[in-house]
């Protein structure tokens, strides 16, 4: 009536092991870091000369200095480390200007938030006027931005490149500069 059971313990041992190492496998396939622009700050308006609408006729232009202030997550098991690039901001199809992203490094499944400081160009902005005008009284305008972030895993044998692309797309208020709403995509690309 009571059968006694009799325990194979290195095959429950080899099988917890298992497990254990495929869990760990999964948790460390790497992740595209996550980006989100949380607010734009207005920073100051410079005028700059050397704008031309003619060959001969020179006028001067209006730029706008911004800090972008964006939300970066670190979803992957190892810190991150990664070189300087530029971000590029786009309106109406046209490179409006850029913010800079400085090299640096991210703790492991972390988050952290990164004032870029950004210019945009007064003279693209004049070119797509009429637009401007349009989502300036809708208090819509929408933007979209692009960057590769090269970097690597800071790993203890082995140190794997990465590049990742992002393509936004922001919607702000050109008013008040609140981010109105965002679509963020990100690719990864490993390299051993």
């Amino acid at each position: 009536m009571g059968k006694k059971v009799k325990f194979n313990w290195p095959s429950i041992l080899l099988g917890a092991t298992a497990a254990t190492v495929a869990t760990t496998l999964i948790s460390a396939k790497p992740k595209p870091p996550s980006f989100r622009l949380v607010s734009l700050t207005a920073l100051r308006l410079k005028l700059n000369n050397g704008g031309s609408l003619a060959d001969d006729v020179k006028f001067p232009r209006l730029d706008a200095d911004l800090i972008l202030n964006v939300h970066v997550s670190n979803p992957n098991i190892l810190p991150v480390s990664y070189g300087a690039t530029s971000l590029s901001i786009y309106y109406d199809g046209s490179l409006l200007g850029s913010a800079e992203v400085p090299a640096g490094s991210q703790r492991a499944r972390s988050c952290e938030l990164l004032r870029l400081p950004a210019r945009l160009n007064g003279l693209e902005l004049a070119q797509h006027a009429k637009r401007f005008v349009g989502d300036v009284a809708k208090r819509e305008m929408v933007l979209n931005a692009d960057v590769d972030i090269c970097g690597w895993v800071k790993a203890y044998v082995w140190d794997p490149k990465f590049k990742v692309h992002v393509d936004s797309r922001i919607v702000v208020d050109p008013v008040l500069l609140d981010v109105v709403d965002q679509e963020n995509e990100s690719t990864l690309r490993i390299s051993v």
